[in-house]
């Protein structure tokens, strides 16, 4: 087995641990329940995870990506399919849609949680900090790739877009959270608004 493949018994216990995550709060999970629903053994969790809060932590890591990484791909398609910019526009706003929708709001809100729990643990910040950095990276190298294509103003730093843009994705939060949220198109449309003056 190469170094790069994750050990099946670890990526197990992961996903165990990510799919208790879907529908229990990180506080309610125990140990004896990820080791029931894995089949692993104790000694096989202490053997991959320095402690129980490790493995919730890379769990966490790992859903906390997956969100921004699959809008990554997303905005990927969109540049390299679109042959002009208006084309590039209409995507972004379907991408816009997708990404605010109020279905979404418990994945906002856990990546809330996450950057919370960054709060508490160092060696969880600093997974974080690599993990957030490499996404930034990613969704800047995508805003240079549209500035060459000459979609997106130049002027701009795509590192200060690619932060923006996951900004106000997590902003969402607060108004999702509040007792009159403003309608959801209407956010959208400011969305739009703001990405296509930058454009």
């Amino acid at each position: 087995m190469s170094r790069s493949t994750p050990h099946p018994t670890r990526e197990r216990l992961i996903e165990t641990m990510a799919s208790l995550l879907d529908r229990e709060a990180p506080e309610q999970i125990s140990v004896d329940e990820v080791l029931s629903v894995s089949g692993i053994s104790k000694g096989s969790l202490y053997h991959h995870f320095e402690d129980f809060s490790d493995l919730l932590e890379v769990a966490y890591l790992r859903r906390f990506a997956a969100y921004i990484d699959l809008s990554n791909e997303a905005i990927a398609e969109v540049i390299t399919s679109s042959r002009t910019r208006d084309e590039m526009l209409a995507g972004m706003k379907e991408i816009t849609s997708r990404t605010q929708s109020p279905e979404l709001a418990p994945v906002r809100l856990e990546r809330i949680r996450a950057i919370a729990l960054a709060g508490g643990s160092e060696r969880f910040r600093k997974r974080l900090a690599v993990e957030q950095q490499r996404l930034t990276d990613a969704m800047a190298d995508l805003v240079r790739e549209s500035q060459m294509k000459g979609w997106f103003r130049s002027e701009f730093d795509p590192n200060v877009v690619a932060v923006f843009v996951q900004a106000y994705t997590l902003g969402r939060v607060l108004d999702e959270v509040s007792e009159n949220p403003v309608p959801n198109d209407h956010w959208v449309a400011f969305i739009d608004h703001v990405v296509g003056t930058a454009l």
